[in-house]
């Protein structure tokens, strides 16, 4: 689930790791090097666009009649001194951008590290962003870097940046694109297909995104701050939630059904395959020599798939409140086990 002292140390592997037994290594050296420089490319256009608008603002603040002046103290880890009056206590800060799993309405994996684990999370998720969205195109980077400037602004490091992503890369239609009719004879997932998505499409965007929020903090921050990356627990192909888009893999059921997967059973172990499929791709991908400060968690068997699994999930694949407690207990092991 986290990084050993062994993996975070420095051994000089090769660039791309060897590939985890049922991945297919198609990602060249090249390939993945290039991946890596389109997102530190990606940050370097960000911090200067960042730059020219901070000057502005500084423009903007000298010319103001009377700003504001905040005194932003250094932030200790000490008790305060018996008598001294404590403003505001915290596990620790974070920053977040991702997908529905950060911004989920009610409860999420955000709101639960907040309430349950003390935690204050500065966040900039939007719910239908697929991985390629959160840095290539999209406004997540942006508003990413816009939390850590205003962050250092108040004296204060985050402990950890968490990202969230994959879902909308393969969920609803997607998923019915890398099945093939359960009449056919290539029955299930389409090996080509699913190699095609993700060990390919959607590895290739993460890197770009794991790249591009390690430069942004290498440049604010002087070094590269933890990141915490999750892969996702095995669905229950019943039908529920499947409309909308808001869930991972929203349609194990439907799109089985639609491929001729009559039986529940299949189409549970056809959403299993894939979701073991995502979890050896990105652990794979944190293992790349570029991100050892990239964690992993694997939340495959967090929840319960037996007879009360529906108290655990409010759709096929998302989490209920309860649920989600549990598997936040997962982000909170990583996150205490750093420094």
């Amino acid at each position: 689930m986290k990084k050993t002292a062994e993996r975070l140390a420095p051994s000089g592997p090769p660039l791309e790791p060897a590939a985890p037994a049922g991945m297919t290594r198609i990602l060249s050296d090249d390939v993945t090097r290039a991946a890596i420089e389109t997102g530190r490319r990606h940050a370097d256009t960000l911090l200067r666009d960042r730059t020219r608008a901070l000057e502005r603002r500084a423009r903007a603040l000298a010319d103001h009649p009377a700003p504001l002046e905040l005194r932003a103290d250094a932030i200790s880890a000490k008790a305060a001194p018996l008598g001294e009056a404590v403003l505001t206590q915290s596990a620790g800060y974070l920053v977040a951008e991702g997908d529905s799993w950060f911004d989920y309405p009610l409860h999420d994996v955000l709101d639960e590290l907040e309430d349950g684990h003390g935690y204050d999370v500065e966040s900039v998720p939007h719910k239908d962003d697929p991985v390629t969205a959160m840095t290539d195109g999209g406004n997540q980077l942006c508003q990413f870097t816009r939390q850590i400037e205003k962050l250092l602004g108040r004296g204060v490091i985050p402990k950890a940046i968490l990202v969230s992503g994959g879902d909308n890369d393969v969920a609803g239609e997607q998923f019915g694109l890398l099945l093939n009719y359960a009449r056919s004879s290539v029955a299930g997932l389409s090996a080509l297909i699913l190699q095609g998505v993700v060990d390919e499409r959607v590895r290739t965007a993460y890197i770009p995104t794991l790249s591009a929020i390690t430069e942004v903090c290498r440049h604010k921050l002087g070094r590269p701050v933890p990141i915490i990356v999750h892969g996702y627990d095995f669905p229950v192909a019943d039908g529920r939630g499947c409309v909308g888009g808001w869930w991972f893999l929203p349609g194990p059921d439907s799109a089985g059904r639609g491929k001729g997967s009559d039986e529940v059973s299949r189409r549970i172990e056809l959403a299993r395959e894939l979701v073991d499929r995502f979890n050896t791709m990105l652990a794979a991908t944190t293992d790349l020599p570029d991100f050892r400060h990239v964690h992993y968690v694997d939340l495959r068997n967090t929840l319960s798939t037996a007879a009360d699994y529906q108290d655990w999930r409010t759709a096929e694949r998302h989490p209920t409140d309860r649920g989600f407690r549990r598997i936040v207990e997962r982000f909170a092991a990583v996150l205490r086990s750093l420094p």
